[in-house]
């Protein structure tokens, strides 16, 4: 089951870069964020134009920097060779793994690796058909590789912290105060926390500390606060804000600092956030003995999935399920019923629906509303939540792509098939096999054969 729902995100992914890509070539929708942050490090550190490539195209000559250039890249290859890279973000080294793979791919076939994926999956589509090829970690090659990569990444990161503590040559004056360290950094992190109340973290922890200090003490000369990122008139108003909101601290949730902290180079794919919310690493933790384990009380949690009229959200499916009955009036296991909806149709009508309402339109009136509430509330008065438009309207390729790129709704829905091999409908049923005239019909042959005796 875990390899079918992480089949499915990558698919959802895949479609989500291709449709990103595409741009305005297609009339296909562009990807939303779920779930609302401020955007962080969204400034781009440079311009293609101003930047020297470092690595080839998979498939021609054109040259790209992996790092400032990346979503050009991608870009590229999406547009101009139909390839897409799953989960390429939790890539390390993305120049090292294109530079593998453009080798590969001159010695072998490219669909010896690939998955295709077709936009087109019925006769009822409208657009023209066409295939991606999608490389991603479900293949054992990409996924040995992406693994060695992330170990020498996490090798060098490692040489790098081992060469800061063996540093002699530190020597900085403290970001809140004019005292001067030189020599071991811990004792200046020292200083901070007991001296200042700031804590950024064992030094033990830290790596690239010059880069990250440098990083604090540039927004402190800005007169930034460190936590929650408002810039004041004055140095005196700066202090006074931080000590009364007890902000000497580092936010959390600023994805920049992820790289000084080694706990984020450990394992590929998961934060320390990932880490420490999973109670398997937490030391001391116990799990409950057989005897007190109940089946009956089991459940699976996933990841949060977001009601498509309001902002509640649960990993329970059950509960949102209940949830969108309860206060919305909405079954979509009696919509799919009702409809006769397949797998994929359920993909794009929950995208068709997703859009209408980010949109502020009602799906089923077409009326326009500025105000989602009074969208909802005009929908639940008028019994339009399950009143549907024409399934040419919806049912359409253009709706694969998800309205939210981290809509995990879609992860829940049932698959026909498994559906239809859980009640019986697609079981095998063994034949009466005819009776045949043999000498195995014969007693004293069959004894023999089975003691061992015939040679």
């Amino acid at each position: 089951m875990q390899t079918y729902a992480h089949a499915v995100t990558i698919l959802f992914s895949t479609f989500r870069h291709i449709n990103n890509f595409l741009g305005a070539d297609k009339p296909i929708l562009e990807s939303l964020n779920l779930f609302y942050h401020e955007s962080e490090g969204s400034e781009r550190e440079g311009s293609p134009t101003q930047c020297s490539g470092d690595v080839l195209c998979l498939f021609c000559q054109e040259q790209f920097n992996a790092t400032v250039q990346k979503e050009d890249l991608l870009r590229h290859l999406a547009v101009n060779h139909k390839f897409v890279i799953g989960d390429v973000n939790l890539i390390t080294d993305l120049k090292k793994y294109l530079t593998y793979w453009r080798q590969r791919f001159l010695e072998e076939d490219l669909t010896n690796f690939c998955s295709i994926i077709s936009t087109k999956t019925s006769d009822r589509d409208k657009e023209s058909k066409e295939q991606y090829y999608l490389l991603c970690d479900v293949l054992a090659e990409d996924k040995t590789l992406r693994e060695f990569l992330q170990k020498k990444k996490l090798e060098k990161v490692l040489a790098q912290q081992q060469k800061e503590r063996e540093d002699e040559t530190f020597s900085r004056t403290c970001l809140f105060c004019r005292d001067h360290f030189s020599g071991n950094r811990a004792e200046m992190f020292d200083h901070m926390t007991h001296g200042h109340g700031f804590s950024i973290g064992l030094p033990d922890n830290l790596v690239y500390t010059d880069e990250f200090l440098d990083n604090l003490q540039g927004k402190l000369d800005n007169l930034q606060c460190l936590y929650c990122e408002r810039i004041f008139k004055d140095k005196t108003v700066l202090k006074e804000h931080m000590r009364k909101k007890q902000h000497k601290k580092i936010n959390p949730k600023n994805r920049k600092y992820d790289k000084f902290y080694v706990i984020n180079y450990l394992e590929m794919g998961r934060s320390w956030e990932m880490i420490q919310a999973d109670p398997d690493d937490e030391p001391g933790t116990e799990t409950e003995t057989e005897d007190e384990e109940s089946w009956e009380d089991w459940e699976e949690a996933g990841s949060q999935a977001v009601c498509l009229f309001c902002d509640f959200s649960s990993c329970m499916p059950h509960k949102l399920t209940a949830h969108m009955q309860e206060l919305h009036d909405f079954d979509l296991k009696d919509v799919k019923l009702r409809l006769n909806l397949n797998f994929y149709q359920q993909i794009k009508l929950i995208n068709f629906m997703r859009r209408q309402i980010y949109l502020g339109s009602c799906y089923g009136c077409g009326e326009k509303f500025t105000d989602k509430r009074v969208l909802v509330e005009h929908m639940h008065s008028q019994q339009h939540v399950d009143r549907f438009p024409e399934p040419s309207v919806w049912d359409q390729p253009q709706y694969f792509f998800p309205t939210y790129e981290n809509d995990n709704l879609l992860c829940q829905l049932d698959d026909d098939e498994e559906d239809e091999v859980a009640g019986g409908r697609n079981q095998v049923i063994a034949e009466d096999l005819p009776s045949l005239n043999t000498i195995l019909a014969q007693e004293s042959v069959r004894k023999d054969i089975l003691s061992g005796d015939i040679t």
